[in-house]
């Protein structure tokens, strides 16, 4: 009686209680790398998220709840059991994963959570998951208050559509199913720092993507179109371009070079129509009942496809497809996961990456790191791709020893040239070392035309590198 009374006053229905034997609690274990010391890894943690049973016995969670682990347990609702289970699929730019345990006969009784459709604003939503503080499953009701693109944390420099609501997401709640009825709408994953009673789920188009994207075996992500855009609510403007002020079309703004974008689209044409949605001239589209950004109709598309675009260009109409390719931004500029950092090691010079990992342990964000690395992990890129390099490679830091102790350059310096090879990647940095025959290497840093320069006695160098190693306990010199 007393329970009942309970689940009344919550408000739980029926339905949504049969979700409790499919939603489970995640334990992992994972250990990251320290970028700037980059043969290092940080000791284990320990955290926990929610997961939930999906068609074929695998388990559906968030990618941030599993990235870098070393090992996975899941228990069952009720069950004080650890079940060992593996990572299948993780897609890092959506932060959806797919699981498996590793005897999937422990969850072929369970009935799998089936997929509902975009929840409409202002409807009513349970999120159910095991958040901290505690070990058993909670359930929260809330609002959906907006539907619209927003930024994903974990990726870094993603944004997809994403669903708002006041039920609480917290800690452990993520990878947890949001429910409607017997319906799994949307999977719990972020919140927002210093708000309160706002929470985002990734909804269940992002979801269907992330699955039909695996089925041949492998994961592309989400594909770019290669294009931004402007808003066009300029009259002046407007009638320059030939446009009626209709309140229709984004003008293309810009274009990734060497993307498929570049060969199809050209800056100041006006995007009238993507697939049969129509564009306003504030960029967004109305999709589902919801005024969004239309590079939620470039998302639905998997890699490979074409969108058809009604298009405005010369003062007259034309129509075109635009083949979308994978999205490759995340390689540099993003969150990189589960692939520890590259480096290369001499004469107590550390090498490595730059990336958007790198500048985090740094304790700066890219706004606030020098210049020359900001610029060069973000925009070269686009504004001088001729210039851009595949693989940034930055002095790290100095392993003190007497052979550098005169090396004024100490860390946190773009490598530009070694001996007069421009370095493009981490294995131009040991063969420019290794290959040079004279007594002395000269070491260029920060951009291409310009930049303070050292050097290092080669027969010094090489001789000291083993005694390096030693001293700080490194077991090899590089990872390529």
């Amino acid at each position: 009686m007393i329970f009942s009374l309970i689940l009344a006053a919550v408000g739980l229905r029926a339905e949504e209680l049969a979700a409790e034997r499919a939603v489970v609690q995640i334990l992992t274990s994972s250990q990251l790398p320290v970028y700037d010391a980059p043969w290092r890894f940080q000791p284990i943690q320990q955290s926990s998220g929610t997961g939930f049973v999906i068609e074929g016995g695998r388990i559906l969670t968030n990618a941030h709840v599993i990235a870098w682990s070393k090992q996975i347990l899941v228990r069952r609702y009720q069950d004080p059991r650890l079940l060992p289970a593996r990572v299948v699929f993780a897609g890092h730019d959506c932060d959806l994963a797919l699981l498996e345990v590793l005897d999937p006969k422990e969850l072929s009784e369970v009935k799998p959570l089936e997929f509902g459709e975009l929840p409409e604003v202002r409807s009513t939503v349970v999120t159910a998951g095991y958040p901290a503080g505690g070990d058993q499953m909670s359930f929260t009701r809330g609002v959906v208050s907006r539907i619209e693109v927003q930024p994903y944390v974990h990726p870094g420099n993603r944004s997809l559509l994403a669903v708002q609501t006041d039920a609480a997401i917290n800690p452990g709640n993520s990878g947890g199913p949001v429910l409607q009825g017997e319906k799994v709408v949307g999977v719990a994953f972020q919140g927002i720092p210093g708000l309160q009673n706002a929470g985002f789920f990734i909804p269940t188009e992002v979801v269907r993507h992330f699955l039909d994207d695996i089925r041949d075996g492998r994961y592309d992500g989400f594909p770019m179109a290669g294009v931004s855009f402007q808003d066009l609510q300029n009259p002046a403007y407007r009638r320059y371009l030939g446009l009626a002020d209709d309140g229709r079309g984004a003008r293309v703004d810009a274009l990734r070079a060497g993307g498929t974008a570049e060969k199809v689209l050209k800056p100041d044409d006006v995007l009238l129509e993507a697939n049969g949605y129509a564009v306003g001239s504030d960029s967004l589209v109305l999709y589902k009942g919801n005024r969004v950004a239309a590079n939620v109709v470039f998302q639905q598309l998997q890699t490979g496809g074409a969108l058809h675009l009604k298009i405005w260009r010369d003062h007259a109409p034309l129509e075109l497809d635009l083949p979308l390719e994978a999205y490759t931004g995340d390689r540099l500029a993003g969150h990189q996961y589960d692939e520890p950092p590259r480096y290369f090691i001499y004469g107590g010079l550390v090498f490595t990456s730059l990336s958007s990992n790198y500048v985090d342990t740094l304790g700066d964000s890219v706004a606030t790191v020098s210049a020359q690395l900001g610029y060069e992990l973000i925009y070269r890129v686009a504004e001088s791709p001729a210039s851009a390099r595949a693989e940034p490679v930055v002095l790290s830091g100095v392993l003190p020893n007497a052979v550098n102790a005169d090396f004024g350059v100490r860390g946190r310096a773009l490598v530009n040239r070694i001996n007069g090879v421009r370095i493009e990647r981490l294995e131009d940095v040991k063969r420019a070392l290794q290959e040079h025959k004279g007594d002395r290497h000269l070491i260029e840093f920060g951009g291409p035309k310009h930049g303070p320069m050292e050097a290092l006695d080669r027969a010094a160098a090489e001789s000291a590198n083993a005694e390096i190693l030693r001293t700080y306990g490194i077991v090899s010199a590089e990872r390529l």
